[in-house]
């Protein structure tokens, strides 16, 4: 396998590249084979086969050629002829809370050049422990937490929390395991619902304390002097200020009246708070090409950062295709403009 980097000189002396194979790794919902144990938002985070063609499209519209590799099983049997420059990667792997790093690091041991966060920053974005961690020696605002996995422990450290919580798997993305239970309102619900975290998931749950309030994302492009879009707000069920409402897997898998809104007209304050905030959090963690930031903003208008997703997803009913909708661009263009950040990266261009 041998990357080749395919350049043509233009009049202002940089090089452009041309003819370039862009590879693409990914899971989609449809290839999943379901175990028996398995809860049923499994294969929550996968993608639609029409998202993918959608990128895929996007990519040979700008003038590349897009090779559609698959998973990282389907990476590894594909490996040694590997007839692609550059891997545009958002596969999210299947087992444990490294499985977003499966591509990126094979692709890192093979020097392959990739679009999109290397293993470390996935493997923190997905454990919402371990990056709260980072999130608190960066001075980043987040809820107060603690995480088990023993239901039935003392839980001494609900002396320094306050109900409601929130209880969530501690390494899941895209709403898995979250439902009306999950926010809890006193010690026999926090129990019951740490007992079902930990048997149906299989790992430790995160106990948060819950923010009554707004919520809030914010995209982000680049790496040096990356772009920091303009916050998008989460409305659910035709409510701004959600107060007690929040994200739950029915709510996204009914196509619940879920919607991201750009207001022009928010607040400059918050605004600017949620921007700053945002890229501190996207550089904590060393994101790269481009991400997501979710926050909870209280009723005072101070925000909590949720989590980082370094592997945000690219649907068309998702955060990117709203801000494209906001700016009057096509879809393709955002596309370019994550390609354009590794091309840069890379010295491609």
């Amino acid at each position: 396998m041998k990357a080749i980097l395919r350049k043509t000189n233009t009049t202002a002396g940089k090089a452009k590249i041309s003819t370039l194979k862009i590879g693409m790794t990914y899971d989609v919902k449809s290839g999943y084979i379901a175990r028996p144990d398995d809860p049923p938002d499994a294969s929550a985070e996968f993608d639609r086969p029409e998202t993918i063609n959608m990128i895929s499209e996007s990519i040979q519209s700008l003038g590349f050629e897009a090779v559609k590799i698959g998973n990282s099983r389907d990476l590894l049997n594909k490996i040694n002829n590997l007839d692609v420059d550059i891997v545009f990667n958002i596969a999210e792997g299947v087992t444990g809370r490294n499985r977003e790093s499966e591509v990126p690091v094979i692709l890192e041991m093979m020097g392959m050049p990739f679009i999109g966060s290397d293993g470390l920053s996935l493997a923190l974005g997905l454990d919402k422990v371990m990056a709260k961690k980072v999130f608190i020696a960066e001075n980043i605002p987040t809820p107060r937490f603690f995480t088990t996995d023993d239901a039935k422990a003392n839980l001494y450290q609900l002396e320094n929390l306050n109900f409601p919580l929130i209880v969530k798997p501690q390494y899941e993305g895209s709403s898995k395991g979250m439902s009306e239970s999950s926010k809890v309102d006193n010690i026999e619900q926090l129990r019951k619902q740490i007992s079902y975290i930990v048997k149906t998931y299989k790992q430790p749950a995160i106990i948060e304390e819950f923010i009554s309030g707004s919520e809030y994302t914010v995209a982000i492009i680049g790496n040096k002097n990356p772009e920091v879009f303009h916050p998008v707000q989460i409305e659910i069920e035709g409510e701004l200020d959600l107060g007690d409402k929040f994200y739950t897997f029915e709510r996204v898998s009914r196509n619940a009246p879920l919607r991201y809104i750009c207001n022009e007209n928010m607040d400059k304050t918050l605004k600017d708070k949620l921007m700053v905030l945002a890229l501190k959090t996207y550089r904590a963690v060393d994101c790269r090409d481009f991400g997501r930031v979710d926050f909870r903003v209280d009723k005072k208008g101070n925000p909590y950062v949720l989590e980082i997703n370094p592997l945000p997803a690219l649907s068309s009913a998702d955060v990117f295709m709203c801000l494209a909708d906001y700016l009057k661009i096509p879809y393709k263009e955002m596309i370019r403009r994550i390609l354009d950040a590794a091309f840069q990266r890379y010295g491609m261009i």
